[in-house]
């Protein structure tokens, strides 16, 4: 493949700048989606009559789109900065990223619908919804990064022929199942802090009974990655790399002692810093890849074949200066002002 830029040059350094924000981006995103992702999964298991479902849809209710604010700057950042890649991701990921839509979109819906008619029947449709919107998204997400992380079989191209089917191999699968636990557990933790009563009794119930699985699905999971990928080849060049990986042994380790204590704020931090960890462990993997070639490495799109041009990563980062901040400010507010215990003046969908 054609290298469009030198080591060493300011284009390069600009696109070395954007890959570890595109890193941060879908860290951030699964930790802000990750947690009502994992409320709406557990709707069925955890809400046992109208008021607890009203209860969980409402912890997720001034959070959700917001949220998601996150997921369509990670996929901006893809096309903007890094074209090439951008193309051939969702070429060959093209039937799981649509599926990863409409779910969304279902889910989306359902927030706005489910109250505007008073049945029951209408109401377990909407229900069936956000579950399905929910579900479907934490499982996808889980099995599209760990084909990523495992690698696509690119042509010299660069194009990828995998298709949905093919990236539902026992990596891919083992990714989504892992991916879905994390969410439930962070959902439940989220449910700790936001409900009261019962349903928070049932929630912190389950995040202990979650725990050592997600322990266990962790260890299981950098085994298999150690054995099918190439994810530890950098850790291995340098090892100072390894403190990424402290940061989800570390929020493994605090989740379940500030659970234990009943500091769920300090317990959900810790979900965040294991799931941040976990993401940026996976993109600091593939480097300097965005989307590694498996089996043939040589034909991977990285940061040097796959990048914009100078003055377009230059104008991105700018941008990036300026608005950035202002989102993350909105959702500072956003956070401070709702996330507290739901009160029934509260109750919305």
């Amino acid at each position: 493949m054609m290298e469009f830029m030198e080591m060493g040059s300011l284009h390069y350094y600009l696109a070395m700048i954007w890959f570890v924000l595109w890193g941060v981006l879908w860290a951030v995103y699964f930790i802000l989606d990750g947690f009502d992702l994992g409320v709406g999964t557990l709707l069925p298991f955890l809400a046992k009559n109208e008021t607890e479902k009203r209860v969980m849809y409402n912890a997720t209710g001034p959070f959700w789109d917001g949220n998601e604010v996150w997921l369509i700057s990670a996929g901006g950042v893809t096309f903007a900065a890094f074209p090439y890649a951008y193309a051939q991701m969702f070429s060959g990921l093209y039937t799981a990223l649509m599926l990863l839509l409409f779910a969304l979109i279902l889910r989306g819906v359902s927030f706005e619908f489910r109250s505007k008619v008073d049945s029951k029947t209408w109401k377990k449709v909407w229900d069936f919804c956000h579950v399905t919107g929910s579900f479907l998204p934490a499982l996808l997400l889980g099995v599209a990064f760990a084909n990523i992380f495992r690698g696509l079989p690119l042509d010299e191209t660069g194009f990828s022929q995998a298709g949905l089917f093919g990236l539902l191999n026992p990596y891919g699968l083992a990714g989504g199942v892992l991916f879905t636990t994390i969410f439930v557990m962070h959902g439940a933790l989220w449910l700790c802090i936001r409900a009261t009563g019962d349903l928070q009794g049932r929630a912190e119930s389950l995040a202990l009974k979650l725990w050592p699985a997600q322990v266990v699905l962790t260890v299981l999971f950098l085994a298999y990655t150690a054995v099918d990928t190439q994810l530890f080849s950098n850790y291995l060049v340098y090892p100072a790399l390894f403190v990424i990986l402290a940061l989800p042994v570390a929020g493994l380790v605090l989740m379940r002692t500030y659970l234990g204590a009943r500091r769920y704020w300090m317990a959900w931090g810790s979900s965040c810093l294991y799931i941040g960890g976990t993401a940026l462990f996976g993109v600091a993997g593939i480097f300097p890849a965005i989307i590694p070639s498996n089996p043939n490495p040589a034909n991977s799109l990285t940061i040097m074949n796959s990048a914009s041009s100078e003055l377009t990563l230059s104008i991105m980062l700018g941008v990036a200066l300026i608005f950035v901040p202002i989102v993350i400010g909105y959702q500072f507010w956003a956070y401070k002002t709702f996330a507290t215990p739901i009160e029934d003046k509260d109750m919305k969908y």
